[in-house]
C-alpha cells in the first residue's frame, strides 16, 4: 500500500495487504514505525488500536492491564465469524493461566526437546532418503516440511505409530485454517477431540516417556494437577502452534536461503551458524498475522503519548516490532553477526510460545540436514513463480519446488 496521509482521525483497514511480490515483506513495515500507535478497523468492522514499535510491543506483551480473555461483553471481534473464539472453559488470566503455564513448563522442558533431537534427525534422514531416491524435482512442503512437523508432534504426544496416519489426516483438516469447508473441519475436530480424550485416558492408565504423560503427572504445590479439559486444551494448542506454523517456517527459511547465495555459502562453509540463521529467519519471516494477538484493555494504557482507553481492543504488531530499525538495524537483512536481541516471533511475557524450543530444534535439524545432504540444492522455479498460501492467520508457500 502507498504511505497514507495520516491525521489523528485516520482509521486504516487491518490487516494491511501490501506485498509487492511473494518474496517481499509487507511494504507497510518500511513506514509504520513512524506511527507508534495507529487506529484500525478489523475485518469484523470493529475498531481497535495497533502498536508498532519494538520497545512498546515488548513492554505491553508483559502488561497485565491487557488481557487475552476476549469473552467480555463488548470486546472487539477479529472477524464477522469470530473465528478465534474464546474457549469459555479455559481462563487466560491469573491465577489460572500462570498455574497452567507452571505445570506445562515442568513437563515441556528443554531437556525433553533435546531428547527428541536424535529422533528428529532420524525422521529427516528417512524423509530425505525417499526424496533422493525419487530424484529431482521435489516439493519441500509436501515431502519434508509438513510430514516432519506432524511426525514430531505425534512422537511428542505419544500417539502410537499405528494411529499416526489417521491422526495426521484429522489434524491436517482441523489445523489447515481456511482450506476446507466448515462442516469438514467440524467433523475432523470431533474425531480429533474423541481420539485425544481416549489418548489422555490411556496415558493416565499406562504413562510413557511422552509429553502427554508428563503433563498428566505434573503437579503444582497447592493447586494440584491439570484437569482433563486443561490437558486437552494444551495438547490441542500444541498441535495448532506446532504444525502449520513450524512447517511453513521451514519452507520459507529454505526459500530465503536459496535466494541468498552469499548466506547459503556461509552456512555450507560453517554449519555451526545454522542456529543463528534460524533466529534471524524467524525474525524476518512475516507468516503469522498479528490480528490473532488481539487483546482487551482492562485499564487505560498510554503508549507514546496516546491514551488507549479501557474497553478498547489492541493489537501488538510483533511482525512490525521485528522490523523496527531502532531495535534491528537493516531489519530486512539476515545478519548472522547481528548482536543478540530477542525477537518476538514467539511473542514474549506470559503468553510466550511454550513450543518455541521445539520449533527451533526442528528448523535447525531440517535446514542442517538438507544442506548437508544436497550440496547443489536450488529452487526449481523462478523465485517470483512461487505462490503464497494466504491462510486465515498463518501464511506460507503453496509449494517450494527444488532440484539438485
Amino acid at each position: 500500500m502507498t504511505v497514507p496521509h495520516l491525521t489523528p482521525q485516520t482509521v486504516l483497514p487491518y490487516p494491511f495487504s501490501d506485498r509487492p511480490t511473494v518474496l517481499d515483506p509487507p511494504s507497510t513495515l518500511a513506514w509504520v514505525h513512524d506511527e507508534p500507535v495507529l487506529r484500525i478497523t478489523l475485518p469484523s468492522g470493529d475498531g481497535a488500536w495497533l502498536v508498532t514499535r519494538y520497545d512498546d510491543v515488548r513492554t505491553l506483551l508483559n502488561d497485565r492491564r491487557l488481557t487475552r480473555d476476549l469473552s467480555r461483553p463488548g470486546t472487539p471481534r477479529m472477524s464477522k465469524e469470530n473465528i478465534l473464539f474464546q474457549d469459555p472453559n479455559v481462563k487466560l488470566e491469573p491465577p489460572d493461566h500462570p498455574r497452567m503455564r507452571r505445570l506445562v513448563a515442568r513437563a515441556f522442558t528443554a531437556a525433553r526437546v533435546e531428547r527428541l533431537r536424535p529422533y528428529t534427525q532420524g525422521v529427516v534422514d528417512e524423509i530425505l532418503d525417499g526424496v533422493e531416491a525419487a530424484g529431482p524435482p521435489a516439493d519441500l512442503q509436501s515431502t519434508l516440511s509438513f510430514p516432519l512437523a506432524i511426525r514430531i508432534l505425534c512422537e511428542l504426544l505419544g500417539v502410537p505409530t499405528e494411529d499416526q496416519k489417521e491422526f495426521t489426516a484429522w489434524a491436517e483438516v482441523y489445523l489447515s485454517l481456511g482450506k476446507y469447508p466448515a462442516a469438514e473441519v467440524a467433523k475432523n475436530d470431533a474425531l480429533l477431540t474423541a481420539y485425544m480424550t481416549d489418548l489422555i485416558e490411556a496415558k493416565r492408565a499406562n504413562p510413557g516417556d511422552d509429553l502427554l504423560s508428563g503433563l498428566i503427572a505434573a503437579r503444582d504445590e497447592g493447586s494440584g494437577k491439570l484437569s482433563d479439559y486443561e490437558l486437552f486444551y494444551w495438547a490441542k494448542g500444541l498441535l495448532m502452534g506446532g504444525y502449520e506454523t513450524t512447517a511453513n517456517h521451514l519452507g520459507a527459511s529454505m526459500v530465503t536461503l536459496l535466494t541468498n547465495p552469499g548466506l547459503l555459502a556461509r552456512l555450507r562453509a560453517d554449519p555451526e551458524l545454522v542456529p543463528r540463521a534460524v533466529e534471524e529467519m524467524l525474525r524476518i519471516q512475516v507468516l503469522f498475522h498479528s490480528i490473532a494477538s488481539l487483546r482487551y484493555v482492562k485499564e487505560d494504557v498510554e503508549v507514546a503519548g496516546t491514551v488507549i482507553p479501557r474497553g478498547a481492543g489492541i493489537i501488538l504488531a510483533m511482525e512490525s516490532a521485528n522490523y523496527d530499525e531502532a531495535a534491528f538495524p537493516n531489519p530486512s537483512e539476515v545478519d548472522l553477526d547481528r548482536p543478540a536481541r530477542p525477537h518476538l516471533a514467539f511473542s514474549s511475557g506470559p503468553h510466550h510460545c511454550a513450543g518455541s524450543a521445539l520449533a527451533r530444534m526442528e528448523l535447525q535439524v531440517g535446514i542442517g540436514r538438507l544442506l548437508a545432504r544436497f550440496p547443489t540444492l536450488a529452487l526449481a522455479c523462478a523465485p517470483l513463480d512461487l505462490r503464497r498460501a494466504d491462510g486465515v492467520f498463518i501464511e506460507g508457500f503453496v509449494t517450494v519446488p527444488v532440484t539438485w
